[in-house]
């Protein structure tokens, strides 16, 4: 008799003979007895994912915390460069000093700056830069801040 496709022969799952190896699968069971766990390879390839993705995720937060850090940094030498140039503005000199450098202490560091003071097209404007640097002779800039400043009125506005 030939079974019919998903039809077994007998309900009962034949004994091996002594001596001799027998492969069990899921189809080799009759419906219903399936095996119950995982192999050893489907444990194995379970581990490469999560190992995998463990590894992503701590890149992934490794790299958050350096931006972080980047993002304070550049955050705290913006603010120094704008006291600087608030410090121009209040001066009141004309025209600025050029390549003026000097240093200024925030959030327990020491923070360098250069002022850069370009002409422009108008003779009355001057462009002044000030450039942020964690070590005095460091070719690397933090941050870089600009802004303009115009020569002052020698009267006053009102005709005093």
């Amino acid at each position: 008799m030939i079974p019919i496709q998903g039809e077994t022969i007998s309900r009962r799952p034949s004994r091996p003979r002594a001596g001799t190896f027998s492969l069990v699968t899921r189809h080799s069971l009759p419906v219903g007895r399936y095996p119950r766990g995982m192999t050893l390879l489907e444990i194995m390839v379970a581990l490469l994912i999560f190992a995998l993705t463990g590894t992503a995720v701590m890149k992934a937060a490794g790299d958050h915390l350096h931006n972080v850090s980047m993002i304070e940094e550049i955050t705290f030498a913006t603010w120094v460069a704008n006291n600087r140039l608030a410090q121009v503005h209040l001066e009141g000199r004309w025209p600025p000093q050029n390549n003026q450098k000097g240093s200024e202490e925030m959030a327990d560091r020491t923070w360098y700056w250069k002022q850069v003071v370009n002409e422009t097209a108008d003779k009355d404007l001057r462009q002044v830069s000030v450039e942020i640097r964690l070590q005095e002779n460091s070719e690397q800039v933090i941050t870089s801040v600009s802004t303009f400043l115009a020569r002052p009125s020698t009267g006053s506005l009102n005709g005093n």
